[in-house]
């Protein structure tokens, strides 16, 4: 299949953009009221740390009951991506459905950042703005600390939370005293510093349940970013000390009965037939940090890698009588479909002036056993271009890539080192594990996804052959 596509496409994939915006569709709710979307878009949270995506669930130390049971009436994805494994660059992807190379971001942005989200990118708020809708996101943002790249800035009427990463502050495992206390902030006003993080995952939580009621009447789209797993760990006392994983299952087990909190407020209300719910994470779990940081196993590595346990990520999506209940997809999708899938659900119009990377996979999610929309996706770490992903085969690059030669534990990393990796190429659906190298076998295979490889160079740039790409738009500068 593969061949193919490169034989008759050639010509045409080396210098055509990745993604190009096209009109949308509606796809009707249930009744005549646009249908809500909410999306938990989690931090850190590892590809097996909910019991759904655990292939030995009971050993876990923990339950995720509600995220087990909207996987039970929903979807899951099992090659699920996103482009970057650390938290900006993801956010941006998921934001503005454009590969974070193209809108200039990566990395994750601290309180020196003078940079953040364009204003002249369309996020997925503003998408559901252009409808009519009630917007909303309680947890981190890390787009941008400045008020003029804050969510109210650029799409959501409602912001709680922090602006970037809750271990930017003075505590600091490694580096004391490098970041200035920690804001809280609600719209654009920091009403608090130092906030006790052990009160974050409720505080979203009741917040997003209160727009819910508020809204009940009204489309809406809630966006939940929450705040933990990422280190350092907090947890309120209603859940600490309840599992036997220590901090880290009390923490999941919070989030979980976050989720069921928001799936409750939808069935009481009488939204829950009109209401898509989608769970996801902004990257794998940072090893490093032992103890406190969860699991992507079966899959290779983790945060901060282009291995598969650093970019694939669990996901689920529920939506009762749209979503057949118990759907398992395994084509390869990535956190840059949501926003068009979502513009065409509502019928909105994806941007025509700029390209748009993403692409349509509503037929995937409604379980019509549909095909990728890709012919290939790609993973940078910052500018370099490490892997790309085509069919079942993905094919590293050669690169370094962070391993954990001595884990860590109670909120203080361990050792990592930088190998480096071999030009590789992985049947993925063989060895999920990235462990047994073909490129020797399959030399014909590796010449075909050098094909994508040189499009992504010539489009989104290559730090490590020195390309720039044609296509890359600025991030937002402080004005």
């Amino acid at each position: 299949m593969i061949r193919n596509v490169i034989l008759i496409m050639f010509v045409a994939l080396c210098v055509l953009p990745l993604g190009v915006g096209k009109p949308a569709e509606a796809i009707q709710a249930s009744n005549a009221r646009q249908p809500n979307v909410v999306l938990f878009f989690i931090d850190d949270l590892g590809y097996a740390d909910i019991g759904s995506f655990n292939p030995n669930k009971a050993a876990m130390g923990y339950s995720t009951p509600n995220l087990d049971r909207m996987a039970a009436e929903g979807i899951r994805l099992t090659s699920f991506y996103v482009p970057q494994a650390v938290c900006s660059a993801s956010r941006a992807a998921l934001m503005t459905g454009c590969y974070s190379n193209r809108v200039g971001i990566s990395g994750a942005l601290d309180h020196k950042a003078d940079y953040g989200i364009n204003a002249n990118e369309t996020t997925l708020g503003e998408v559901f703005k252009s409808r009519g809708y009630a917007t909303a996101i309680y947890g981190k943002w890390h787009l941008g600390h400045h008020p003029q790249f804050l969510p109210t800035r650029n799409g959501f009427d409602e912001y709680f939370g922090l602006p970037y990463s809750n271990d930017m502050w003075p505590n600091h495992p490694i580096n004391k005293n490098y970041y200035p206390e920690l804001p809280l902030i609600e719209n654009d006003k920091v009403i608090q510093l130092m906030p006790d993080q052990s009160q974050l995952t409720t505080q979203y939580t009741e917040r997003a349940v209160s727009f819910i009621e508020r809204n009940k009447a009204n489309p809406f789209f809630l966006y939940v970013p929450h705040t933990m797993p990422h280190v350092p760990l907090f947890v309120s006392d209603k859940f600490k000390g309840k599992t036997k994983r220590g901090l880290f299952g009390d923490v999941i087990e919070e989030i979980d009965w976050s989720v069921g909190q928001v799936l409750a407020t939808l069935k009481r209300l009488k939204l829950d037939d009109n209401t898509l719910v989608i769970f996801t994470s902004d990257n794998g779990p940072w090893l490093s940090y032992g103890n406190h940081a969860g699991s992507a196993k079966p899959l290779r590595e983790g945060k901060g890698t282009e291995m598969e346990g650093g970019v694939r990520v669990s996901f689920i999506a529920r939506w009762p009588g749209k979503i057949p209940a118990g759907a398992v997809s395994r084509e390869p999708v990535m956190s840059i479909d949501l926003l068009p899938t979502l513009a065409k659900l509502i019928g909105a119009n994806v941007p025509q002036d700029h390209i748009i990377d993403g692409l349509d996979i509503w037929p995937i999610l409604s379980g019509k056993k549909a095909k990728s929309p890709h012919d290939a996706l790609y993973f940078y770490w910052g500018k370099e271009l490490q892997a790309v992903r085509a069919g079942k085969w993905k094919l590293h690059l050669p690169h370094t890539y962070r391993f954990i030669e001595q884990a860590g534990g109670e909120g203080k990393p361990g050792k990592d080192t930088y190998p480096k990796l071999e030009l590789s190429l992985f049947d993925l659906e063989a060895d999920i594990g990235e462990t047994t190298n073909l490129a020797d076998k399959h030399p014909e295979v590796v010449k075909q996804l050098m094909v994508f490889v040189e499009r992504a160079r010539e489009d989104l740039g290559d730090s490590l052959t020195k390309r720039e790409g044609k296509n890359i738009r600025p991030a937002g500068k402080l004005q």
